[in-house]
Parts: C-alpha cells; structure tokens; sequence
C-alpha cells in the first residue's frame, strides 16, 4: 500500500476513525440495525412457514418460502426508480427519519401477527418490508459523498459492506434463536419493534444533506420512470457497466447463499450448525475483504482491486468444486465431526477467501459510481443499480432451477459453472472498460516492486484543470503517479516510451498523449501540444516530464520551454512533484540503458513529494526546475 502522509485540510479520517464522527457513525448504525430487523423479521418468517404452519399450508411450505422471498424483492422493481427521484429531490437524513418510523409501524404489526400465527399477514408486511428498503437504498449510498471527504469515501462504503454483511449474519443467527416456534412470539415480536425504534432514533444524529434536484418533478409511473432512471445510469459507459457488474456480483451472492443449506445437507452431510458456521466464515470474508479495501487502495478509489476479486471469487470457486466429497455416514454430522472430515478446512477456506475477494471486488465499484456520477441524479443512478440488482438477483434463483432442477446437476457442478459464467462475464467487463485491466496492472507493479511514501499529495486538486510537472526517473515514473493520485491523469509520454510493450497498453488505455521533438516528428509535436490544451478546456489534470528524457546520471536536467507554451495557451495552476528513490531502479538507466540488466531490488522505498501550486502568470521552465529540486533534495 501507499503509505499516506498526507497533511491538509482535505485529510480525511481512517475507517475506523469514522466510526467516532457524528457524519458517519449515526448513519452506520441506522444502516446495521435496519439490515439487522430485516434479516430477523425474514429469518422468523421462513422457520414459521416452513415448521409452523405446515399443517395450515398443507404442505406447500416450499412453494409459499419462495412467494416470500420473491414478494421481497418485488418492491425493488415497482418502487426504486421513484425512490431515486425522491432522494435527489429532498433532505436525505428527513428522508431517512421517515423510512424509519415507516420500520418502526410494520414492526408493530408484524409483531401482533407472529403473536396470532398469522403467516397470510406476514408475507404482506414482508412486502411492506421490501418497500422500506427499495426507498432507504438510493438515499444510503448517495449519502455517503455528500458527508465523507474524497479519501474517505472506499473507508466509508467498507464499513457499510462489512457492518451489512454483519448484520445479516447476526440477524439470522438472531432470527433462528427466538424464533416463534422454539419460544414465545412475545420475544421475536419485542425484539423487531425495540431494534426499529434504535434505529429510528439512532438516525435523528445524521446530518443533514442538502438536496441536489429540489425542482425535479415526480413521475409516479413506474414503468416509464424505471426506463428513465436505467437512462441516468448509462450517462457513464464505465458506471453502466460497473453497475453491471456489481449486479453480477448479487447474481453470484444470490447463487451461494441460496445453495448453501442444501450444500451442507446433501453434500457435507452436516447439520444446521454447519450451515452458519459456513455463512458466518463467507460473511467474515466479505466484510474482512472489505476493510481491506481502504489499506491496499492506499484510501482511494482503486478499480485495479476489481480485477483481482474476480480473479479469486473465480479461482476459489474452481477449488470449492474439488475441495470436497461427501463421506459414507448415515447421519447430519455436527460441527466437530465435520471439521474432522477430509476437505472441511478447504471448504472454510474457500468460502472465506471467496468473500474476501468479493469485498475487493465490490467495495471500489460502489465508491467508484459515487464519486464518477453527478449529484443532481447521484440517487437515481443508485436506484438503478438497486433495480438491477434485484433483477440479477431473481436469475441467479431461476438459473439454480434451471440448472440443479431441469439439468439435474449437482450442488458442487453449479458452482463449478458459475465459477466459468464468472470468468467469461469478467473477461468481457474488461474487455469493454479496459480501464480496470490498466488499473490492476498498475497496482500489481506498484504494490509488488515499490513502496511509496507520498507527502502533501492533497495539494492536487479534486477537480478542475491543473499541469503537474515531475523528474524524470524511469520507465515506471507514470505509473506510480497514476497509482498515487486519486484523480485520472493525462501523461505526456515521450513517443519512445509510449510504445513500450505492455506499458504502451497501460498508457494508451489510460490516455497518455504521446509527444516527439518537432525535428524528430513535427506532426506528434503538433498533436500532442493541441491534445493537451483540449484536455485542460475540459478541466483534466495533465502531468509533463519537462526535462523530455530519462535522466542518464541521476540528476534533473534542464526543464524545456515546452511547459511555458502550455500555460500561455491554458493559464491554470502547474504544481511541482519529485520522485525520491528511482534512481538504479531497473526501469532506470544507472550504470547503462533501463530494462537491459537484471533486477536487483524488490518492494523497493520510494517517495512523492508534492509542492505548492504554482500561479500561471509566474510560470517558467527554470523556476519550476527549482522547484522540483527543492523538493527531491539530494535523495535520487
């Protein structure tokens, strides 16, 4: 990870730290008890249909357990396209008050009917319970940008993903223990109206966030304003398809956890209690995958993790599938005699590592649509990822019909086949948005060969143009700049160094301008010089290498007047950096050219000073060369 030393007004709380802000902790805690109440609510519902009221459902208990959950998810499809509207258009935390008192009356409700056996009613207020959810959605994730700073926002939705997934688990753990059957419905009853009210008054704290649309118009059409919302959605190809893909995340989710307790019955031959241990390991893998988020992007919006999580949801998906075969016993084993069995431990391991690495796959999708989609729309964007989800989410339970039922395949072959729809879905992700593929390989170099140490990068802006001007050092000097900063960046590559295999996939995907002398190519000189006046008109960030080639003996050469021209044409700030530890890299060129000897240091510590902003009408090549030296000093 970076090792962030930033220090400025712009610094943001770590993760943890959050959990002691007033902007963060209240609304965290009404996020957990709501998903919390939920999964009890759901979790007595199902015991009661499926042991309770067998006699009265004369035997159609299956077939009413799936009208349950589909009754649940319903409401996402009818109602969170209007739900977005209404986000963007009032005061968010008003609108998170409401939904709780919303909570706090179907949980009254829903306790006088466990108390009268009435399953008829619960499956109503199950609906009810969707509803509730499809509107507080849109409203929790647009919440999280208006509150959190920009360094803050992957630490933030971390601890959602991780307090949701915790919740979950302690909610149906909770659901199972007082359940109506085994106690008295005084208790689940008591319980779901007393966490509603927690919750209600737990979100009094939220601040406040102002609305970003308080003149649009509600349309209460659901047809037509879904349509409309899935429109603000593909506004942004890459946020489109990130929506996309953390809907095929739920498709998977879906698909484990729908399979899990007949994988444990009829493959591991085990009881309840390994059941939850099962999804008490794969929730504590998601939620520990998630809280490493913020360390390995070094607190940023890093999308090279994605790539990565699909490449471990995938691999140890592959192994689920050999990991274990089911033992002659005549018997559910219990969770001693299961963790005695042969492949147990693989099993743990590979559902553990398969949330872990869906933590690293979601947590930057989430922080990446929030922060790459406007706020005017921010909650319908999000309302349309909620619609789409939900969408996913019934085709990974038609498909485990579809497959275990018509195909007659068994549990350990489903996930085998997911495992591959897993890795053809990724391939064409990547293949659509490279930018995840050249934002991995970023993070592979740069988290595998160096160690960096950034000082004062706040001093970069969040948005607006901006030319940044470095030390030249070696061939990976764009790539650890890119991997630092939190914003895009258009490098200026000299044309030789552009087309370097492998680098030149990574530069063109992330639109580098290549540039030449104009002697050596008059034509590149011209484009690249009207190319980056384009990019700082649409307020892009734009990083030179003024010195125009690697430096052959360590230290920075003349900076050329190319910068000056730059700034004549688009006066916006220039801000100096200098790279610290580079030099005799193997991307250097000490004792001889870069890349022709073997390498000598790995997880190497290197350093990226930033200075002040410099003002345009002061700019000039050898002011700025100046510049850069103070700040590197004699550290090459």
């Amino acid at each position: 990870m970076s090792k962030n030393e930033d220090c400025g007004k712009s610094a943001g709380k770590s993760q943890f730290g959050l959990m002691t802000t007033k902007r963060f902790a209240p609304f965290f805690w009404t996020q957990f008890l709501g998903a919390f109440n939920d999964n009890v609510f759901r979790n007595g519902l199902m015991i009661m249909i499926a042991y309770g009221a067998g006699s009265l459902l004369s035997g159609k208990s299956d077939i009413m357990v799936n009208v349950a959950a589909g009754l649940f998810i319903l409401p996402f499809f009818i109602f969170s396209a209007t739900a977005g509207q209404i986000a963007d258009k009032y005061e968010k935390s008003m609108m998170i008050h409401r939904i709780k008192i919303f909570e706090i009356l179907i949980m009254v409700f829903a306790a006088i009917a466990f108390y009268f056996n009435s399953v008829s009613f619960l499956i109503v207020l199950l609906f009810l319970m969707g509803t509730q959810s499809a509107f507080f959605g849109p409203v929790k994730y647009s919440i999280i940008p208006d509150h959190l700073k920009p360094d803050e926002i992957v630490g933030g939705n971390a601890m959602v993903e991780m307090g949701t997934f915790v919740a979950i688990l302690l909610g149906l753990i909770t659901g199972n223990s007082i359940n109506p059957i085994k106690l008295s419905p005084l208790w689940i009853g008591t319980a779901l109206c007393l966490v509603a009210v927690a919750g209600w008054k737990v979100s009094q704290f939220i601040p406040d966030a102002a609305p970003p649309s308080p003149n649009i118009k509600i349309n209460w059409n659901p047809f037509s304003t879904t349509w409309e919302t899935i429109g603000y959605a593909r506004k942004v190809h890459s946020v489109f398809l990130s929506i996309l893909a953390i809907s095929w995340f739920w498709f998977l989710g879906m698909a484990y956890l729908t399979q899990l307790p007949n994988y444990t019955r009829e493959v591991l031959k085990s009881s309840q209690d390994v059941y939850t241990l099962l999804l008490t390991v794969f929730s504590a893998g998601i939620g520990l995958g998630s809280l490493l988020c913020e360390k390995m992007s070094g607190r940023k919006v890093e999308l090279g993790l994605v790539p990565l999580g699909s490449i471990g949801i995938s691999l140890f998906g592959f192994d689920l599938f050999f990991a274990y075969s089911s033992p002659s016993v005549d018997h559910l084993m219990g969770v001693g005699e299961f963790l005695k069995s042969a492949g147990s431990i693989r099993v743990l391991a590979d559902l553990g590592l398969i949330g872990i690495f869906g933590g690293f796959y979601i947590v930057p999708l989430f922080a990446f649509i929030q922060l790459r989609t406007k706020a005017v729309y921010r909650a319908r964007v999000i309302a349309a990822n909620n619609i789409l989800n939900a969408l996913l989410m019934v085709v990974s339970t038609i498909s485990g019909v579809v497959f275990l039922g018509s195909l007659k395949l068994s549990i350990p072959d489903f996930f085998l086949v997911i495992a591959i729809m897993n890795v053809v879905v990724a391939i064409y992700i990547y293949t659509v948005v490279p930018e995840f593929v050249m934002r991995f390989l970023i993070w592979i170099i740069t988290h595998t060969i160096y160690r960096v140490r950034h000082v004062n990068l706040d001093r970069i802006p969040d948005d607006g143009p901006a030319v940044l001007v470095c030390n030249h050092v070696s061939f990976m000097d764009g790539l650890i700049l890119g991997g630092a900063c939190r914003r895009p960046i258009r490098f200026v590559m000299f044309e030789p160094i552009f087309r370097i295999p492998v680098l030149k996939f990574i530069f063109k995907t992330g639109k580098a301008i290549p540039i030449a002398s104009r002697r050596e190519n008059e034509e590149v000189y011209f484009n690249a010089f009207d190319e980056i006046s384009k990019a700082l008109d649409e307020g892009e960030l734009v990083c030179l290498f003024p010195e125009g080639k690697l430096t052959t003996d360590g230290e920075i050469d003349e900076f050329k007047p190319g910068i000056e021209k730059i700034i004549k044409q688009n006066p916006v700030p220039v801000i100096p950096l200098a790279l610290r530890g580079l030099w005799g890299s193997f991307f250097s060129h000490q004792g001889g050219k870069a890349l022709t000897r073997l390498p000598n240091r790995f997880w190497s510590k290197i350093e990226i000073h930033t200075g002040e902003p410099v003002a345009p009408e002061t700019v000039s090549a050898d002011a700025l060369r100046r510049r850069v030296l103070e700040l590197r000093k004699d550290y090459k």
